[in-house]
């Protein structure tokens, strides 16, 4: 009589946000024991895979243009006994990045599920900002509309809390127009290029950041902060 084959189960494994010193030793660990990953992109995901020495492992694109397509097939590969690992370009997985789809679909069938704790822009940016961390807001990608993104800073000045976003360094500069025109004394941070050798944090008013991009136009991926409040918390 044949036993039936134990779940497998999705393990979503974070990825180094630039530094690839820091991928952790159980994302390498999960990466190894899978029996095939999932990659934003194959391409980018597979010098990062040669570089911790994994080979031979089936890749599947998982991408914002196919993850609801593809996830309940990776769910039900899961559900059959296969280990997938999840990754995506840079970061936390679902974090403004695929897999969503593939966690849900995967707690409707009861797939087990292991989230790997990793390297995260959101969180480095937090910290490295000087701002506020006990309260905090992450609204993913600044929209490419300015009275949406007005609408967006308006409303993460009027929170009381610290703001974060992801934003295009070619939008920066507009970006921080529509910041200086709502609130010129407003505390942003414009963190750029994080774990990376070029690593910048730019500090001050909505106003001082604005003359400083307008001067050097930035580069590289940008995490924009801004703190909804008029004074600095205290440490109490």
């Amino acid at each position: 009589m044949s036993s039936t084959p134990a779940p497998g189960r999705l393990v979503l494994v974070p990825t180094p946000i630039g530094n690839l010193g820091d991928i952790t030793l159980r994302a390498i660990e999960a990466l190894k024991g899978a029996d095939r990953i999932a990659c934003e992109d194959t391409r980018h995901s597979a010098p990062l895979l040669a570089h911790l020495g994994i080979s031979g492992k089936p890749l599947v694109a998982l991408h914002d243009h196919n993850e609801a397509r593809r996830a309940p097939d990776l769910a039900a590969a899961a559900l059959a006994g296969e280990t997938i690992a999840l990754i995506t370009d840079a970061g936390m997985p679902g974090i403004s990045d695929p897999g969503y789809r593939v966690v849900r679909s995967c707690l409707e069938l009861g797939v087990p599920l292991e989230v790997l704790p990793g390297p995260s822009a959101v969180i480095t940016a937090l910290i490295g900002s000087g701002f506020p961390c006990h309260a905090f807001r992450f609204g993913g990608f600044l929209s490419v509309k300015s009275g949406k993104r007005r609408s967006a800073l308006t409303a993460a000045l009027a929170s009381g809390e610290t703001n974060i976003f992801f934003e295009s360094p070619h939008r920066v500069v507009s970006t921080l127009e529509i910041l200086s025109g709502i609130a010129p004394q407003a505390r942003a941070c414009v963190a750029r290029e994080l774990t990376k050798k070029f690593e910048t944090y730019h500090r001050g008013t909505a106003s001082e950041l604005l003359a400083h991009f307008q001067q050097h136009p930035p580069k590289g991926e940008i995490v924009l902060l801004v703190h909804g409040g008029d004074t600095p918390e205290s440490d109490s």
